[in-house]
């Protein structure tokens, strides 16, 4: 390869023989600068419009951005929303379950019912195998579930108050049911009506009935309920125990040797309220029984052998 060098002022020339490898790398140069010049030249268009690009996309990017955020807010604060909604629906349920306990628990000591067998403290146990496959809540269906099962509380609270108040009335009125007799055991020793007097022989009329067991301190048990309006001695009677019983009913048990309630106790049936003893009119150890309705005194026999509700 040859290569001419021409002298401008003088017109001379003058020839470089060119070999081997200098031909080569000469070649490349020629070849090789107009590309690189051409692909550096691309590459700065490139990047002056893509600086562009960029600017508008951040802009755009900022835009969605913000609207994402604006979205995000809002739907973290109807969740939060329904979380406090369900919340207090939640508390609510907890309040009538509660309630509802302490219903049943009533009903079960007013009923007589197994404490045991019906504990309304303890959780229920329930179980069962998996049949298929189990599907999740939606929002919506756990919200009508929560609904659905708050309506089912309230009108199992209402008929479960329905019942205890029924019950309630039912046990007041088996309370103050006059039945049984006065001592758990002994026997009748003097009945009501017409008898010889024990004192002077005379034909007399004896108000009451006279149960004893031949001993002074056996229990006296009132035969209802009801609140106390005598506790004391009392001419005749000695040691004596009155009992309201409402309804226009009232017992009394006379001749005791101590008094265990006072004036204003309420007591219930069946409860021990006095001794047997002499105190009073009276010959031995006994305790005298006597019923009055509306006032009058009647004979305690219909009562003494009726069956307790």
């Amino acid at each position: 390869m040859k290569v001419i060098l021409v002298d401008q002022r003088h017109g001379h020339t003058k020839t470089i023989v060119l070999k081997g490898w200098l031909k080569g790398l000469l070649s490349l140069c020629l070849l090789g600068t107009p590309v690189a010049l051409g692909y550096f030249g691309y590459q700065l268009a490139v990047s002056q419009n893509s600086g562009i690009i960029t600017v508008e996309s951040a802009q755009n990017w900022e835009r969605q951005i913000k609207v994402q955020s604006e979205q995000i807010s809002e739907l973290k604060q109807d969740a939060e929303q329904q979380i406090e909604a369900l919340t207090l629906r939640l508390a609510m349920l907890q309040a009538r379950l509660v309630r509802l306990d302490a219903v049943g628990e009533r009903i079960t000591v007013i009923a007589g019912l197994d404490t045991g067998e019906f504990d309304f403290s303890n959780t229920v146990t329930i179980g069962g195998p998996a049949i298929g496959d189990s599907e999740a809540y939606s929002a919506a269906g756990f919200m009508d579930a929560v609904y659905q099962l708050e309506r089912q509380l309230e009108d199992r609270q209402q008929q479960l108050e329905i019942l205890e108040g029924l019950m309630t009335d039912r046990k007041i009125q088996s309370d103050v049911f006059i039945a049984g007799r006065p001592l758990d055991n002994g026997w009748i020793a003097s009945r009501f009506g017409k008898r010889p007097d024990p004192f002077t022989g005379r034909l007399t009329f004896h108000g009451g009935m006279d149960f004893t067991t031949g001993k002074a301190g056996a229990e006296i048990n009132t035969v209802a309920a009801g609140v106390i309006t005598w506790s004391g001695p009392r001419t005749d009677y000695g040691l004596m125990v009155e009992v309201n019983h409402g309804n226009g009913f009232t017992t009394r048990y006379a001749h005791s040797e101590k008094l265990l309630v006072k004036v204003g106790d309420i007591v219930k049936k069946g409860q021990n309220i006095a001794l047997v003893g002499s105190t009073g009119r009276s010959t031995g150890p006994h305790v005298h029984f006597e019923v009055y309705k509306n006032g009058r005194i009647v004979d305690p026999a219909a009562y003494i052998h009726r069956t307790a509700r």
